[in-house]
């Protein structure tokens, strides 16, 4: 039997920072984002041999375990290994499974697309194809969470899980206890169509680890940096604002809302730009794009700008000649998929 999945990558449109541990839990966070038609996928294949086998096709990378529980984690492949061994003990008793596990991408790791989190959404639906388990969204989404924050120990948000396993635009609230509410948005087709083409979305080429930004939010908050949570509480009332503007069709009031937000979320932590992406910002304004920012962490990835459509592809020739690469999308109203052959 052979399982495939997808689900799909995000932008983070507004809010991102305030879904991170302990800000959420001390002041609740709000999140705009939306699902792109960039995907992570997944091939599950039951095998005869007495192993486990993990592909990373997209990075070159394979891992071949005997048949055993639990994984050990060696910094190779780990987050395909922390699905299996959670999904293992949780739903099958701790008897493991021969199988192989083949993985890729349509986005680099480090890209601020939410790879990672939406990888561990696509292994984590498969395995529910796999085992027939009765559970929903949250539960999908909740548990890639647990597996990545709790089981692997890695620094970040919850936004990414929840995107991908609902997919859409949605408003998202989070909460102390791990309490989280997913408000899908009714955006009217030629909303979304607008928006679409006034929208480039840039890979800067810089890979970045998102730890190292997030950790650095982290201490601000526990070390009650007025700046740094005053900057967070202004991108949570973003969120409400992009929302609103985005249901009442004002596009001209998004422009400005990203360009805010990105001021606020420089103030989260020193790392989240540096010279390269300041200039290609500027770049992108000089040849006239509203505004931007980055989606995700911050520190590298991909930048969403704004323009009006009839000088977008003045913005995007000017953007290629700083040397990354500008990448067509859709938005998409489906979250992570399974099917079986």
């Amino acid at each position: 039997m052979i399982i495939r999945t997808k689900a799909p990558l995000r932008l983070g449109l507004g809010g991102g920072g305030t879904d991170v541990e302990p800000y959420c839990s001390l002041y609740g966070g709000y999140v705009l984002n939306a699902t792109i038609d960039l995907y992570a996928y997944c091939t599950v294949t039951e095998i005869t041999d007495k192993q486990v086998i993990f592909v990373a096709a997209d990075r070159g990378e394979q891992q071949i375990e005997t048949l055993q529980f639990p994984l050990p984690y060696n910094g190779v492949l780990d987050l395909h290994k922390a699905v299996y061994n959670r999904l293992i003990k949780d739903f099958n008793q701790g008897q493991p499974l021969p199988l192989q596990i083949t993985t890729f991408s349509d986005a680099p790791a480090g890209s601020g697309l939410g790879s990672s989190s939406t990888l561990a959404v696509a292994i984590v639906k498969a395995f529910v194809e796999l085992l027939k388990l009765p559970l929903g969204e949250y539960d999908i989404a909740h548990l890639a969470y647990e597996i990545e924050r709790i089981d692997l120990g890695w620094l970040g948000g919850k936004q990414d899980q929840y995107a991908a396993t609902f997919g859409g635009f949605n408003f998202m609230e989070f909460y102390e206890q791990d309490r989280v509410i997913v408000n899908p948005l009714r955006i009217k087709n030629w909303v979304i169509n607008e928006l679409e083409v006034s929208l480039i979305l840039y890979y800067t080429g810089i890979s970045r680890y998102s730890s190292q930004v997030i950790e650095d939010q982290i201490q601000n908050v526990q070390e009650k940096n007025d700046q740094a949570i005053a900057a967070t509480h202004q991108l949570k009332k973003e969120a409400i604002l992009f929302k609103e503007a985005l249901l009442k069709s004002d596009f001209m009031g998004i422009a400005e809302i990203l360009r805010t937000s990105w001021e606020a979320k420089k103030k989260l932590s020193k790392l989240i730009s540096n010279p390269q992406i300041d200039r290609i910002y500027r770049v992108a304004r000089e040849t006239g794009a509203y505004s931007g920012k980055i989606s995700g962490a911050g520190g590298g990835g991909f930048i969403i700008f704004m323009v009006d459509p009839t000088k977008k592809i003045e913005v995007i020739k000017a953007l290629k000649s700083e040397g990354g690469q500008v990448i067509n999308f859709h938005f998409t109203k489906y979250g992570t998929q399974a099917w079986t052959l």
